[in-house]
């Protein structure tokens, strides 16, 4: 409760500073605090998308852990799967040991791991891009807070200025 005060307090003080701006100085603060809210929703579109093909990734990885292993077996069990060589061509193929795989960690480097591992750091991956979404949106909720009410502020200062019809 104390602390609701608090915000209450400071964002009366806010909107004082701000009334206490000319419509000069107001603009480019507008200007700027939508540019960085804008930055801030394209950060968390970019977290979302990675967190969806890290999530697509987990689902890949526990299908495959799902059928039999090996070309050892008769053909009607091997994994057959398609190879992309292009974003556009793919050829077919056969999988013969799905126990490892490689996770891409960023920058074009690649790490083997076991099936389990590569779980695993998918898991995590989506647990810190979960964590830093929910910061960033925090701070998108704030700056779109402090856009709107300068534009309040701005559009009072512009009737203000204006003359009465």
């Amino acid at each position: 409760m104390a602390s609701s005060r608090g915000i209450g307090a400071l964002n009366a003080a806010r909107v004082a500073d701000m009334e206490a701006m000319s419509v000069d100085q107001l603009r480019p603060l507008k200007e700027q605090t939508d540019l960085e809210f804008n930055l801030l929703q394209d950060s968390l579109n970019k977290i979302r998308t990675a967190t969806t093909r890290l999530e697509i990734a987990s689902t890949a990885l526990h299908d495959l852990s799902l059928r039999p292993q090996g070309i050892s077996l008769p053909p009607l069990f091997w994994k057959k799967i398609l190879v992309p060589l292009t974003a556009s061509l793919y050829v077919p193929g056969i999988l013969d040991d799905a126990e490892k795989v490689l996770v891409d960690v960023g920058t074009g480097y690649f790490i083997e791991k076991t099936m389990a591992e590569g779980k695993d750091y998918c898991e995590r991956k989506v647990n810190l891009l979960k964590s830093n979404y929910e910061e960033l949106f925090e701070m998108a909720s704030k700056k779109k807070s402090m856009a709107d009410e300068l534009a309040l502020v701005l559009q009072g200062k512009l009737r203000q200025s204006s003359p009465s019809s």
